[in-house]
């Protein structure tokens, strides 16, 4: 097996960043899911409540990032380095509030205007506990950016074509491995050999991960994510085929063992 694609998603629920390599943190990859789009409440806004997040593109600079969409200046927010902190939760539902600093008035007008909504701009200075002990499988602690759940997602090129296969014989056009927005993509292994992986603990080149577990996902796979536009599959066929106490899984939830570097063409090694 080897490591075929890298991603980070610099802002939760925007466009994606593909890289050549990236630094593994104990929370995730760097400058992944540090900052997040809050409302009101200071609950996140993701592509579950609005699709016009896919036309968010961050980049990431050293101390801050570039925010740019189309019909938008660019806009450069600086990570603050000071202010009061304000509670934020990734979900609704979940009990434990964040602490996490705003961006300021120019962040927050730039994407409300994108998104046509009051909303403002947080950044995670400090990952941290966001999820109860006992509400994950393996606990991970307060190694976790604001990733839903666990600090890395890995995805597999053979499943992504049986699932293809499956919507061929629907009748479906295949969806593309950016629907599932996974960080590390992998190639050389049979389809769905990652179910049983959780638990088990892989090198990608020099580092080591835990295998926290599958993914459950839900309705941003039907969203393109080039044009945000909204359909009904693949989760609809992953219903067929890959409901399991109903949950539809798709990827691998990672959690870092090590800390260090990690470049595409990486050999993927499962422990024995």
């Amino acid at each position: 097996m080897r490591l075929t694609s890298i991603h980070t998603y610099p802002v939760k629920g925007c466009h994606r960043l593909d890289h050549d390599g990236a630094f593994v943190q104990p929370w995730g990859l760097a400058g992944d899911r540090r900052w997040m789009v809050v409302d009101a409440d200071g609950v996140g806004v993701t592509q579950r409540e609005t699709t016009r997040l896919v036309g968010l593109r961050a980049t990431v600079r050293p101390g801050g990032l570039v925010l740019s969409a189309d019909g938008q200046s660019d806009l450069d927010v600086p990570e603050p380095a000071d202010g009061a902190p304000v509670a934020v939760r990734t979900f609704r539902s979940r009990k434990l509030p964040v602490p996490a600093l705003p961006a300021g008035a120019a962040a927050d007008d730039w994407l409300g205007a994108l998104l046509g909504r009051q909303v403002r701009l947080v950044w995670l200075g400090q990952p941290t506990r966001h999820l109860a002990a006992g509400d994950r499988e393996h606990d991970t602690g307060d190694q976790v950016s604001f990733a839903d759940a666990y600090p890395l997602l890995l995805a597999n090129t053979a499943s992504l074509d049986a699932l293809n296969g499956w919507l061929a014989e629907a009748g479906e056009e295949p969806v593309p491995m950016t629907r599932f927005r996974p960080n590390l993509v992998v190639d050389g292994a049979p389809s769905w050999a990652e179910d049983d992986w959780a638990g088990r603990s892989l090198h990608i080149g020099d580092l080591r991960f835990r295998a926290a577990g599958p993914c459950d996902r839900c309705v941003v796979t039907t969203t393109d994510q080039e044009t945000g536009v909204r359909t009904k599959e693949p989760l609809r066929t992953l219903g067929r085929h890959r409901n399991v106490q109903q949950k539809l899984l798709f990827g691998l939830h990672l959690v870092p063992i090590d800390s260090g570097p990690l470049t595409v063409g990486a050999p993927v090694v499962l422990a024995t």
